[in-house]
């Protein structure tokens, strides 16, 4: 992953939700040890301080625990939450903008469902 300078996003937010998708996707299992600040900053070239505040975040979300003189491991309850919270921020906020923009240019229901399907079809080709 490389990380958007240029978003509106901060930084610390990006490290975070790179995490979780580390999380999500297997890479890190439940009580696997998480990159510490230091190995995150040095594999995105940023301040150690920021990469400890995406740390942070996660783990006052109960996505991560920390072992003391050990870092910090995943929670059994990680996936959960992370599910959870994506599916009513993030994926909300999505189909918000996705609903909106097809209204400002008449789509019917009908067609973005069909979008839809052949969105996730194209992923199912890809082995996503």
């Amino acid at each position: 992953m490389i990380l958007n300078s240029d978003s509106t996003k901060p930084i610390y937010i990006q490290i975070a939700e790179w995490l979780e998708t580390q999380i999500l996707d297997g890479s890190i299992k439940t009580d696997g040890k998480i990159y510490s600040q230091y190995q995150l900053a040095d594999m995105f070239d940023i301040n150690p301080a920021t990469a400890a505040k995406g740390l942070n975040l996660l783990a006052d979300e109960g996505v991560l625990y920390k072992k003391r003189g050990l870092g910090m491991f995943v929670t059994a309850e990680a996936e959960q939450i992370i599910r959870t919270t994506r599916k009513s921020d993030t994926l909300s906020t999505l189909v918000l903008e996705l609903v909106k923009e097809a209204e400002y240019l008449n789509v019917t229901e009908k067609e973005l469902f069909e979008m839809i399907n052949k969105a996730k079809e194209k992923l199912k080709g890809e082995g996503k």
